[in-house]
């Protein structure tokens, strides 16, 4: 009998974080300290730590029972899943109260572990530095608002500027002014007033982060009747963005017709997380409000990380790990982005080098669904990819990875293939994507996804041709069903096709 897990990775040992914070409290289990980390296990308790603070001055006593119930859950659940590598953190909650150390004094007696108190300036690092881990290039400010407070940070690719906290936590709004809208935007107002570094937001991107953003995006989602469900990278322009916030801030939040996508925890706090996000959007000018669903703990993360490894581009390396975990042959993918490259060289298609990584991406998952039934491999693929955990890729390059892989398993047509997704992509992408799925189709006729032939059989365009050129070895795969597929990448390409031997 197996006894381990082979749809597992070994990256070393699992790593957790749990996260004290001013209205959740949540425990994050990690596979591995990696460039793209995935969850094994993540849960949330809404404690409301953070409520009344600002008002009483203290946590209050029924909020920091649930939390310590939550933690020593949360204990039980890392000793079952033997996590040794567990980090415990607390945020504006427990720095704000005047009985926040005697808390965290319990909850460190129940995690048995030293409970880290992060700074507001800390919490924004980490932040962006979730922000860097997760977005490629990222140019903005970053925004992580909380139940207690909110910290704002500058980043320009891996450059981070001073960051500031305020306190505009959803919590801290609504028990400074409770249901008063003129009281709310007033604090707001005062409070964004002092953040200079709005200033140099025009025409840049606002990152935004915390689960009442988050919220609000997941409500637009909902009302576009958007295709994907992933809220990474979500990205909405500044204009339609200020349309949904004056919709929330005007109308209960029950009335809203997406309402039951949001937690009947979280509806109350939605219009100051509306407003807020609505004065840094009036005052910064932002081009897009992109939602970032890496923050805090995945900064952390990140922060340990060696050098070289921070470098890595986490969509190869979890396109990498998907391969090696759900693929015939890896190494097959790693020659397929080898066996493309040439063909794309010699045909004249110019690319970017954003394009040539999404489309390196797609060749490493492009036999993801081999196991699937046949007919549905197409879709399975098509599905994961959609909806996996990917990060440092956004929303259009997702969808041309998706329809590349899917094209490679169903063809050029598009019957099979989500109309809504393929609105996603621009008109170069799909003509792209169509080229590298009927590629691929040729690709594995070929090779059978096993490595070591594709080097030898090469493909180049030529004189208006593309011509695959086969080795004397490989000379019967030279088949009618091989040549339909060669001519149809060929008439995508607008050239002829032609059989080499060698």
């Amino acid at each position: 009998m197996i006894k381990e897990a082979q749809g597992r990775l070994k990256v070393g040992d699992s790593v957790a974080i749990i996260d004290i914070g001013s209205n959740s409290v949540r425990l994050v289990a990690y596979e591995g300290l990696t460039r793209a980390p995935s969850a094994i296990f993540n849960e949330k308790a809404l404690c409301g730590l953070g409520r009344g603070v600002k008002t009483t001055g203290r946590l209050a006593d029924e909020a920091m029972d649930k939390a310590l119930a939550a933690l020593r859950r949360f204990r039980v659940l890392s000793d079952i899943m033997q996590i040794k590598d567990l980090t415990v953190i607390a945020t504006a909650a427990a720095r704000d109260a005047a009985n926040g150390e005697e808390f965290l004094k319990a909850c460190k007696e129940v995690t048995r572990r030293p409970v880290q108190l992060i700074s507001g300036r800390r919490e924004a690092e980490l932040s962006a530095l979730g922000v860097i881990s997760g977005i490629q290039n990222p140019n903005g400010l970053v925004g992580d608002m909380g139940g207690g407070s909110l910290e704002l940070i500058d980043v320009i690719g891996d450059r981070l500027g001073e960051g500031m906290t305020l306190p505009l936590g959803a919590l801290t709004l609504q028990d400074l002014a409770g249901a008063n809208k003129k009281k709310t935007e007033k604090l707001v107002k005062d409070s964004l007033a002092k953040a200079d570094g709005i200033k140099t937001l025009k025409g840049r991107k606002f990152y935004a982060i915390g689960g009442t953003w988050r919220a609000l995006a997941r409500l637009h989602m909902k009302q576009r009747g958007y295709p994907l469900q992933v809220m990474h990278h979500y990205t909405i322009s500044a204009q339609d963005a200020l349309d949904l916030l004056a919709l929330v801030e005007r109308v209960q939040a029950d009335t809203l017709g997406s309402i039951r996508s949001v937690s009947e925890a979280r509806r109350p706090l939605l219009q100051y997380g509306a407003m807020v996000m609505e004065e840094i959007i009036r005052r910064g000018k932002p081009s897009d409000v992109v939602i970032s669903a890496l923050g805090v703990r995945e900064g952390l993360l990140f922060e340990r990380l060696k050098g070289e490894d921070r470098r890595l581009d986490p969509l190869m390396a979890a396109a990498r790990e998907l391969n090696v975990l759900r693929s015939r042959a890896p190494m097959h993918g790693e020659e397929l982005c080898d066996w493309t490259d040439a063909l794309w060289a010699s045909s004249g298609l110019d690319e970017t080098t954003e394009e040539r990584r999404l489309r390196h991406a797609a060749c490493l998952l492009s036999d993801i669904g081999w196991r699937a039934h046949p007919d549905y491999r197409g879709e399975q693929a098509f599905n994961i990819i959609a909806n996996a955990a990917f990060i440092g890729v956004d929303h259009p390059g997702r969808a041309f990875i998706s329809l590349a892989v899917a094209y490679r398993h169903m063809g050029g047509g598009d019957d099979d293939v989500s109309p809504r997704m393929r609105d996603l992509v621009s008109t170069r992408f799909l003509d792209r994507a169509r080229i590298l799925g009927a590629a691929m189709r040729v690709a594995y006729l070929v090779s059978a996804a096993m490595p070591g032939v594709l080097p030898e059989a090469t493909i180049r365009c030529d004189q208006g041709r593309v011509v695959l050129t086969l080795p004397k070895a490989f000379a019967a795969l030279a088949n009618e069903r091989l040549f339909n597929r060669l001519k149809t990448l060929s008439r995508i390409l607008g050239r002829s096709a032609d059989f080499n031997f060698s």
